[in-house]
């Protein structure tokens, strides 16, 4: 029986997964995040001594491969970051829930995880969806609970409502998704589920001669004008 990818040595030892990242992030060596130097550079040996620590000799400040990408400030290690980054990679990606009984770290730990990854991923500057005539998908869901005072006074009025027969989602956070078909998907937090909320996103997100596949919801009204 062939063997999982995430029985591979990064995904399982700590001091081979910062040797995967070094080699990645410093195919030519180690370079000092601080100083910029890369001459007198030192990695540090001693028992009690974290893993993947270096010295620079320079400016005389430690440092670790964590300097200046998603794993800084972090105390997860390497080896459940590379995990998570090959979870969250597949076409069908991974909810934070289901990375927390995966890898065994708490849900707070696995949302902290997810939310860095995703950011990293991000583009910036994307042209429009479906410029050359493709298909966009657009489709909104309410997941979480919200948070905060609001989200408080949102939790009251759904109790109010559950017992009138009437549970509602107005405690929920709004989340509009583009789905190009054969490419990409953006996500986009929403404060409602109006016209005012939604089509700002499409029309700025989604080429004009793009195909666009919606339900018959009212927000959606008027797109087949612009589309």
């Amino acid at each position: 029986m062939p063997k999982s990818v995430l029985e591979a040595q990064a995904f399982q030892d700590e001091h081979a997964a910062y040797a995967w990242v070094e080699s990645r992030v410093w195919p030519e060596g180690p370079i000092c995040p601080h100083c910029g130097g890369m001459d007198r550079i030192g990695k540090l040996q001693g028992k009690s001594t974290r893993v993947g620590v270096y010295k620079c000799y320079q400016c005389r400040k430690p440092f670790t491969v964590k300097v200046g990408t998603v794993f800084e400030d972090s105390h997860v290690p390497m080896r459940f970051w590379l995990q998570a980054m090959y979870l969250l990679s597949s076409k069908k990606g991974i909810s934070s829930n289901q990375l927390h009984r995966t890898l065994g770290v708490t849900l707070k730990t696995a949302w902290f995880m997810s939310h860095r990854i995703r950011e990293a991923m991000r583009v910036v500057g994307f042209a429009p969806m479906g410029g050359n005539g493709g298909v966009v998908e657009s489709d909104e869901t309410f997941i979480g609970t919200v948070d905060g005072e609001g989200g408080k006074r949102a939790a009251r009025a759904r109790v109010r409502r559950a017992k009138k027969g009437r549970p509602g989602r107005s405690h929920k956070n709004a989340v509009l998704t583009l789905v190009e078909r054969g490419g990409a998907a953006r996500s986009v937090h929403i404060d409602g589920a109006a016209i005012s909320d939604i089509m700002p996103i499409v029309r700025a997100n989604v080429a004009r001669e793009a195909t666009v596949m919606t339900d018959e919801a009212n927000h959606y009204y008027g797109i087949a004008d612009e589309h």
